[in-house]
């Protein structure tokens, strides 16, 4: 390899559809890859809640649960952020149970099966503006089809992945890697299987990470090669 030519550089994202910290660390880590080319995004499934009813465990009832995540933690990123694509009061308003992590994260992970860490981002980011933005209920399967759709994914393969029950090994095998690391909250970043980058708390279930975080992280990353620690 010549000098010149930056190290490549490998950083897990772990995240979940259903957290709004994620929403705008996936755009600030496609602006990081942009600018330094040689990062290879892996992409790691963290789901928070593995079935329905883990909302009730956490929050005293379904409604309960809206109420808080909705009402504290999307208006947080909406205010903090000041981005109106948080749309909390729309998501407020819905009558459907609120949604858990699992099927958007098969999703995702039949999304990487056709296209890899490439696809699995792009389905990701598609699914957070359908839960985010507008809205809608992301645990029913007619709703993650419509963002592999638009994502241009061969829809009888993504149906078929979908449904596979194999699928959950793999979101569980990330799992797996997050609890060796140590992770409890979305977005984590871990570069090299070293180095992890946490970003601010500011909810119970996220961290926001800033574009100045991850600007640090890439310089920490560059001294800790010179230093031999990563």
């Amino acid at each position: 390899m010549n000098d010149s030519q930056p190290q490549p550089i490998t950083i897990e994202f772990f995240h979940d559809v259903m957290s709004c910290w994620c929403f705008h660390t996936s755009e600030r880590m496609r602006a990081l890859v942009a600018e330094h080319p040689e990062i290879e995004v892996i992409h790691r499934s963290w789901p928070v809640a593995t079935d329905p009813s883990l909302m009730t465990k956490i929050f005293p009832s379904a409604d309960a649960a809206r109420e808080e995540i909705c009402g504290e933690h999307w208006k947080d990123s909406h205010d903090i952020e000041s981005d109106p694509r948080i749309n909390y009061k729309l998501m407020l308003t819905r009558t459907f149970d609120y949604p858990y992590s699992m099927p958007s994260q098969r999703g995702c992970k039949a999304a990487q099966r056709q296209g890899g860490h490439s696809a699995h981002w792009d389905f990701f980011d598609r699914a957070q503006r359908a839960h985010l933005t507008e809205c809608v209920n992301t645990a029913d399967q007619l709703v993650l089809e419509m963002c592999a759709e638009e994502v241009g994914l061969d829809m009888n393969q993504f149906r078929s992945d979908w449904a596979d029950p194999e699928i959950d090994k793999e979101i569980f095998a990330d799992v797996a890697i997050a609890t060796n690391y140590g992770i409890l909250r979305a977005p984590t970043l871990v570069a090299e299987g070293k180095a992890q980058c946490h970003g601010e708390t500011w909810s119970t279930f996220g961290h926001r990470i800033t574009t100045e975080r991850l600007n640090v992280f890439y310089g920490d990353i560059q001294l800790g090669r010179k230093l031999g620690k990563i």
